[in-house]
């Protein structure tokens, strides 16, 4: 006997699989439940990062964003530096007309109050806005009609309500043209928007809208809540930036008491962030399947205790060392393989069921990370199954005969 066949080396690692049926079917679930681990929580970090990159293109696209207060980084953790100077309708005026690079602002103030209507009230979220909102923010109107006055400054009596407002309080009644109060002012509902839900920590579907004199007038506001700046174009943001800031810091005196944030900055922080954790996480699941490894290896250790007389034989039918060890090794590449394959299944399975579940959460395992974990699984039991074929392919022939190790 000079040499196995593949064939002979496959039918003797499955048959020995077979005879210690609750060992294998052990070591499967170990390896199983460490690919599912895998699985399942590098899924969950794509979806997170699907999830952001989707909410940041709800909000617009070429966004600039103008916060007061200017952040400085200074070796600890974040701070709001020196006094904070209010961002002024005039501010979003004179942006909008002398900024090249810049389509179009929206100043925006915002605060909670209460609505009001037929003796039902409901704490809203209001934004005090100008038309131009519509198209920065990407909103749109179910009926009526969106905010149409063209001098910011004018404090119009009119709202427009999300779809949460129109079901709670107007209760089936068609709210357009009906009067209502908010925190004791009277407004006239001139339309309702379109149903989209939760949008960078805003329910719109929740949000009383106003023109932005009216917003501030209401809460005695005397500072902008945010300017939202639409760049022309992609290529357009960068510039827009600067002609940002530049005429923001001539108009406060040469100071710059704002920030200014980008779109894509904010997503490239927020994508690095998830991509990190997702990476920490997939670590963390790995460390199970380094844990089913030392079992193969093990299994395999006590395997080959119990065939030492059946390796002595094969040894003295002529079997080499290489052949010796192939079949230990291909028992745990092979217990490796369909722990992983099972694995796969089990996480395929729990992530559509989560999917199911929770479907604004895009869960969907990745095909890299699958073709990722069945590579380190097989590694995982190729290299924790080393061990015990040399020692299998080290035994001498006569003293394995004999039982002795």
């Amino acid at each position: 006997m000079s040499r196995f066949r593949s064939s002979d080396i496959l039918a003797l690692a499955t048959e020995s699989m077979r005879v210690h049926r609750l060992r294998t079917g052990l070591t499967l679930a170990a390896i199983a439940i460490g690919v599912t681990a895998v699985l399942l929580l590098t899924a969950l970090g794509e979806a997170a990062k699907r999830y952001v990159v989707r909410e940041f293109a709800d909000i617009g696209s070429n966004l600039v964003i103008v916060l007061p207060g200017h952040v400085e980084t200074t070796g600890a953790a974040p701070t709001i530096g020196g006094a904070v100077r209010d961002l002024t309708i005039d501010d979003a005026e004179a942006v909008q007309r002398q900024a090249p690079a810049v389509r179009l602002v929206a100043p925006l103030s915002f605060a909670s109050g209460t609505f009001s209507y037929g003796g039902r009230n409901r704490t809203v979220y209001v934004a005090g806005t100008t038309p131009s909102f519509e198209t920065v923010r990407n909103v749109h109107v179910a009926s009526g009609t969106f905010l149409d006055q063209r001098d910011p400054r004018r404090g119009e009596g009119v709202v427009v309500i999300g779809r949460r407002i129109q079901r709670e309080v107007f209760r089936g009644e068609n709210p357009l043209g009906k009067a209502v109060r908010l925190s004791q002012w009277r407004l006239r509902v001139v339309g309702v928007m379109e149903e989209r839900g939760h949008s960078l920590g805003m329910d719109f579907d929740d949000v009383a809208i106003v023109p932005v004199a009216t917003g501030l007038r209401v809460f005695n506001q005397s500072s902008l809540f945010r300017i939202l700046v639409q760049a022309r174009d992609p290529a357009s943001v960068p510039q827009a930036v600067e002609q940002v800031r530049a005429i923001l810091k001539e108009r406060h005196d040469g100071e710059e008491d704002f920030t200014i944030l980008t779109q894509d900055a904010m997503l490239a922080t927020f994508g690095s962030i998830i991509e990190a954790l997702t990476a920490a996480l997939a670590g963390i699941a790995a460390i199970s399947l380094a844990v089913a490894g030392i079992g193969i290896m093990n299994v395999m250790l006590v395997s080959v205790s119990e065939r030492t007389t059946e390796v002595g034989l094969l040894k003295a039918l002529g079997g080499r060392r290489r052949q010796i060890e192939s079949i230990f090794l291909a028992e745990a590449v092979l217990l490796s393989g369909m722990g992983a394959a099972i694995g796969v299944g089990a996480g395929l399975l729990l992530t559509g069921v989560a999917a199911w579940f929770w479907p604004a959460l895009p869960l969907q395992a990745s095909i890299g990370w699958i073709a990722a974990v069945l590579v380190l699984a097989l590694a995982s039991g190729g290299v924790f199954g080393l061990l015990p074929a040399r020692r299998a392919a080290r035994l001498a022939a006569a003293d394995a005969l004999q039982g002795r190790r």
